[in-house]
């Protein structure tokens, strides 16, 4: 039952919304005629958009109207890889996955099916969650999400509860702003507006980041910090300002708890011992910690990145706890900001419907999907179909070598919606068109602002592509699903799915949403909003929890990510106090492994892509490059290597080619290669995540993508 497309028509403007997986959350205006669309721009009416999109979102239309774009139900016809296939109708392609899916279930039991999905697009409608009721009710493996800030979360929980933060508004009131690991104007480009804002009224911007980035290069203080070594520089700061009595002892006092035991914990981190930890110097760190400390409101805007090494959420917990020290919360502007998405309403559980789970289906972590499929995960149930979505799995995660063999298994049966013939699209067996967000009804959360907004479609659905909505109906109805929750519509379904009697959504009505595109929450203005000026944390206590009270429950992974019963906790014991742990690999934690490969490696999202998105996009393309990796003068020198030379970048997991870009914007012992670029379109057939480790982090199963280490050497 899907909504029905707009008519074709003169002329005319659509308020839109940008798709993706990015804080932004861009409202957007697309130029329409005769059902195509013309040109795709930000709207100056919003806020945050400001009437600006970014690299990947300008000419989205191209991307909409590609000549490559999937268009019809496709089956391969040559061998998984080859990316040959031919044409076949809706009805045999459903026909077929479902006769094999009930073949497989009677055989081997529904677990032997895994789907896989992430943010391809972000909407709530087709994002994320848009397959979850289907596959529970299937009795499918639970596909467990932990791509991106479920280690954050987590600690940021710990400590805070599920607090929106801090307005991201407010910042043009805040007096000294910390980007921590948080690459703004690649990332989060609209907000760096108003961060210029404050800029130019006396804030000082500072970045803390291993890569003096884009944003670095326009902030007043870049700190360069050895890569996951964030923990010790914030328990260096604590020690300061506790040592030199620059707390907010009332605040302290009034609203938060474990206070004595952090100080004793910030004292084993003296300066010169942090300064040995993250390669800052002294003087440096204690400007910082005085800085931040006196100059208030003080903010922190932390980044994905943070969590992405051995002791993520432990960062995590220390950055959320400084803002209470020094009583930063009192004011707008002042605080830290993790996530907004905790302001938004969202029924999740209406979407997932974890209640149809079955006590005990088994649970794969999408990292481990390379072991799931070769084999070297033990299994009871084999994996023998497989089922993307909004992902290309080939490309965004580690283990590529075995990703890549276990798609090439006969023995799988794999299906994959996409827009193009991906990496991961090219080993399926059948691929399915999907619709982009010019052509769905779509409702947007963010996680980068306070805006609830809407997309409608602009234009009419082209070719015989359909909305994840619209799939899932058809194979409910096909596996023989009657529940009401495949019943609805676009619109049925984005009214269950936001709970509109809650206070953030009062006056807020979807009539209005059709009439203005987009809405702000109904929270103070950002010139007023100071959500725990007087406390009000969503923790147990109320307080600001310095020593965690969750903690004793083990190690968990936040609902958004890991559906299932309410209980996420797998009993790890995790230290209630925020604490360094070195990267896993380093030549503090494994000197042999640093002898071999003594180079870490980052791999940042590619300014021109979305994760892998737009890279197969001639004008993205073109401002991207190659897959390239950033080496500094002197690491290059020492390996024969220059400016524009094939390199391999390798360690025991694989390798990978690339062009060797040499530039002091990394520090020494530091490389970094862009993460995005497709496998069949690079040289070797492989990328950065040939290199990268499946293994988690200490909180939240979050990755570790900036806790590897390489060698680079002239390609053969």
């Amino acid at each position: 039952m899907p909504l029905d497309a707009p008519p074709s028509a003169a002329r005319r403007t659509i308020i839109a919304a940008c798709p993706h997986d990015c804080p932004d959350t861009c409202s957007m205006l697309v130029e329409v005629e005769n059902g195509r669309a013309l040109s795709v721009r930000g709207n100056p009416d919003h806020p945050f958009t400001r009437g600006g999109l970014c690299v990947k979102m300008n000419h989205y239309e191209e991307r909409v109207h590609s000549p490559e774009r999937l268009m019809y139900p496709m089956r391969r016809v040559g061998p998984k890889g080859s990316g040959q296939f031919e044409r076949m109708s809706w009805e045999d392609a459903l026909t077929e996955i479902t006769t094999k899916w009930k073949k497989i279930i009677a055989e081997h039991g529904p677990e032997a099916i895994l789907p896989y999905s992430y943010l391809g697009t972000e909407g709530i409608l087709n994002g994320l969650n848009c397959g979850d009721a289907f596959f529970n009710k299937l009795g499918a493996t639970i596909s467990e999400r932990t791509f991106c800030d479920s280690g954050s979360c987590t600690g940021y929980i710990m400590t805070v509860g599920p607090s929106a933060g801090v307005d991201p508004e407010s910042f043009i009131h805040s007096k000294y702003i910390v980007l921590w690991a948080c690459n703004t104007v690649s990332t989060n480009l609209h907000h760096w507006h108003l961060i210029k804002e404050a800029q130019d009224r006396g804030a000082k911007v500072i970045v803390i980041d291993p890569v003096k980035n884009r944003t670095a290069k326009l902030a007043d203080w870049h700190i360069p910090i050895r890569p996951g070594t964030d923990a010790a520089l914030a328990l260096g700061m604590m020690n300061i300002i506790i040592a030199e009595g620059l707390t907010d002892d009332d605040y302290i006092a009034k609203y938060t708890v474990g206070y004595d035991e952090l100080k004793a914990r910030a004292a084993e981190y003296p300066v010169e011992k942090v300064s040995q930890i993250t390669g800052i110097p002294v003087a440096d760190i204690q400007k910082l910690a005085r800085e931040y400390a006196t100059s208030q409101p003080s903010v922190i805007r932390i980044g994905v990145a943070v969590e992405r090494h051995a002791g993520g959420g432990q960062t995590v917990r220390a950055l959320t706890c400084l803002p209470a020290l020094v009583g930063a919360w009192r004011k707008p502007g002042g605080g830290i900001l993790q996530l907004p998405v905790w302001a938004f309403p969202v029924k999740w559980d209406a979407l997932m419907r974890p209640d149809w789970i079955k006590p005990g289906t088994r649970v794969i972590n999408q990292w481990q999907l390379g072991a799931a499929l070769t084999g070297s995960m033990p299994l009871t149930t084999p994996v023998k179909s497989l089922f993307v979505y909004n992902s290309n799995p080939v490309v965004v995660i580690p283990d590529q070598d075995k990703v890549l063999a276990g798609l090439a298994r006969e023995d799988l049966f794999t299906v994959v919606s996409e827009h193009f013939l991906t990496d991961t699209a090219r080993y399926a067996d059948i691929v399915l068109p999907a619709t982009t967000q010019l052509e769905q009804f779509e409702i947007m959360f963010s996680w980068g602002h306070f805006y609830l907004t809407l997309n409608q479609p602009a234009i009419p659905i082209q070719g015989e592509c359909v909305t994840n909505t619209e799939l899932f109906r058809r194979l409910a109805k096909r596996m023989g699903f009657d529940d009401p929750q495949f019943q609805r519509t676009d619109e049925q379904m984005a009214m269950d799915a936001v709970d509109w009697a809650a206070p953030t959504m009062q006056g807020i009505t979807m009539e209005q949403l059709k009439k203005t595109g987009w809405v702000r929450l109904n929270l103070p203005t950002a010139d007023k909003y100071a959500p725990h000026a007087e406390g009000g944390f969503l923790t147990p206590s109320g307080k600001c929890e310095l020593k965690s009270s969750i903690a004793a429950g083990g190690n968990f992974v936040v609902p958004l990510f890991r559906q299932g019963s309410n209980d996420h906790q797998d009993g790890t014991p995790v230290d209630p106090l925020p604490h360094y742990i070195p990267p896993r690999e380093s030549r503090e934690a494994n000197a042999a492994l640093a002898g071999r490969y003594p180079l870490n490696i980052l791999s940042p999202k590619a300014h021109a892509f979305l994760n892998s998105g737009y890279a197969n996009m001639e004008r993205q393309l073109k401002q991207a490059g190659e897959q390239n990796v950033v080496i500094h003068p002197d690491d290059a020198a020492a390996r024969g290597i220059t400016a524009g030379a094939v390199v391999e970048v390798f360690n025991d997991r694989g390798k990978f080619q690339a062009v060797a870009e040499v530039s002091d914007e990394v520090a020494r012992g530091v490389v970094m290669a862009p993460m995005g670029h497709w496998a069949a379109r690079s040289k070797g057939g492989r990328t950065v995540n040939a290199v990268n480790s499946v293994t988690f982090a200490d909180m939240g199963r979050a990755p570790t993508f900036s806790d590897n280490l390489v060698e680079v050497r002239l390609s053969q």
